[in-house]
């Protein structure tokens, strides 16, 4: 579980017709006032209709409940009453939105159709008459680009197209269309990359260069990173990489209609649509992913709506509370986030502005800049650390690519420093003990790339590392268990696509190094 020094959180809901642009409209106009300062403003929660208290009490159930959070900030009239991360994450660093990635792309696409480039009702087909089938099927002919923005582009199965060796507009124009376009939800990643080919084939422009004057630079959103496919076009579905401010104006920016420094940077009628509930994609009341789905976002409970992404990327948009809440998190159970905003957060926002408080506002503030996840517990050092200081353990043949492994102590008192040979290059990683020490690592035959780690002998026998992949919501454990001359090396992610646990690697005791 998380934990704090003093004593780590994805979908879209949408209001439908009339009623949502009205009420929209309103929020709008009270919070556009607060916008024109080009960035979002602070201010106390009391004076924004929330009790310090309230949010005090949301942190502290997150941090207790909720396995691995990253970051929180919650935005009310445009303004940050509340902001936290948690150590080793940080405000500066970039973080991997994974499926939030595709909110932007659709308002990529509402900009493209507001420039005449295209239209929802388009024939996906028409865009790419080069890569289609020789005998399209009619399904393929009927796919529309509003097929793709609600998901329901007849699939019984997404098209991998990270796996194939053509160009993935042309696997994904080649995979099987068994059902109706239009007729039923299924969640699709290479529709939204689809989305993302079609923006540049019809601008020139990728989706990232194309959004950078139009959305990223006037938010204030700089350096955004967002990758590409083997040909060339922005991956769209996922692979964006903020800041978490930066999830939280683009939250607002949903939430005033597309309007930000006075000037309109989105249709007001595309954000209601995309934000809208578009096709039915369940029927349980009490599901968060059973609310609707819109153009490439999520309906939520309590007439809220969100996009999100895998693991806990959240920018969640209550339009009747004037309210966007942005996450960043490593969890398995996304919904049990959303549930604690309901439960804790959502009852918090009030009318009218409440009395100052500025005891409890002070509480929060200190709660909120001493969060941090837990470190390994254990020793600084151990029986066996002598006997392991300085030596390399060759490891046995692997998938990892990992040949060897060792330890070394140099520096303060329980700082150790992993040294890892992988595909023939040599890797230092330093951990802090009780404390959190920021790199560049690899694991494996993973890239290089910023991490955090902390050690500790959990027993006599097992020195532990935690090492945090701050620009993810990914974490690793490597538990080294020493015996005489030999090591096993067992590693476990928190999450995941596949299995999180790595089978047990064994190595041998070499020369002192």
């Amino acid at each position: 579980m998380a934990r704090s020094l003093v004593i780590y959180l994805a979908s879209i809901v949408v209001l439908g017709g009339v009623w949502l642009a009205t009420v929209i409209g309103v929020a709008a106009d009270t919070d556009a006032r607060v916008a024109d300062v080009g960035t979002l403003p602070r201010s106390s929660p009391e004076s924004q209709g929330v009790s310090s208290q309230a949010i005090r009490a949301f942190v502290h159930a997150a941090d207790q409940q909720i396995a691995v959070m990253n970051s929180v900030m919650l935005v009310r009239h445009g303004r940050v009453i509340a902001e936290g991360w948690w150590a080793p994450y940080d405000a500066a660093t970039r973080h991997e939105l994974y499926s939030l990635s595709k909110s932007f792309t659709s308002m990529a696409v509402g900009m493209a159709i507001a420039e005449g480039k295209l239209s929802v009702d388009d024939e996906v087909l028409k865009f790419f008459p080069e890569s289609a089938p020789a005998e399209p099927s009619r399904n393929l002919q009927s796919m529309r680009v509003r097929d793709l923005l609600c998901m329901s582009t007849g699939h019984q199965t997404e098209p991998r197209l990270p796996a194939s060796d053509q160009p993935w507009v042309k696997t994904f124009l080649t995979h099987d269309v068994p059902h109706k376009p239009g007729a039923h939800f299924m969640y699709n990643t290479p529709a939204t990359y689809m989305l993302s080919a079609i923006v540049q084939k019809q601008t020139g422009e990728k989706v990232l260069d194309y959004l950078r004057p139009r959305l990223f630079d006037p938010l204030g959103i700089d350096d955004p990173n967002w990758g590409s496919c083997p040909s060339g076009i922005t991956l769209g579905g996922y692979g964006l990489n903020v800041r978490t401010e930066d999830i939280a104006r683009f939250g607002q920016l949903c939430l005033q209609q597309g309007q930000w420094n006075g000037k309109q940077l989105l249709p007001a009628e595309w954000v209601s649509q995309a934000t809208s509930r578009q096709v039915s994609n369940g029927s349980n009341p009490k599901s968060d992913w059973d609310q609707g789905y819109g153009f490439q976002f999520w309906r939520c409970r309590h007439d809220c709506f969100r996009g999100d992404g895998a693991f806990g990327q959240y920018c969640i948009v209550m339009p009747k509370q004037h309210a966007v809440l942005a996450i960043t998190s490593g969890v398995k159970d996304m919904e049990a986030v959303l549930n604690l905003v309901w439960e804790k957060l959502l009852p918090a926002f009030k009318d009218e502005a409440l009395p100052e408080d500025a005891a409890a506002e002070k509480q929060l503030r200190t709660a909120l800049a001493a969060l941090v996840l837990p470190v390994p517990k254990g020793e600084a050092t151990a029986k066996n650390s002598a006997a392991v200081d300085g030596r390399r353990y060759e490891i046995k043949a692997n998938d990892l690519g990992l040949e060897s492994i060792a330890m070394e102590s140099s520096g303060p008192p329980g700082q150790v420093t992993l040294v890892t040979r992988s595909n023939g290059k040599e890797q230092r990683l330093v951990c802090g003990h009780e404390q959190w020490i920021k790199g560049r690592w690899s694991w494996g035959n993973q890239r290089e790339q910023a991490v955090a780690a902390s050690g500790a002998w959990t027993d006599p026998e097992t020195f532990t590392a935690r090492i945090y992949q701050v620009e993810t919501p990914f974490s690793l454990t490597v538990r080294m268990k020493f015996a005489e001359r030999d090591v096993t090396v067992e590693s476990e992610w928190n999450v995941g696509f596949g299995p999180n646990t790595r089978l047990a690697l064994k190595g041998s005791q070499a020369v002192r190094q």
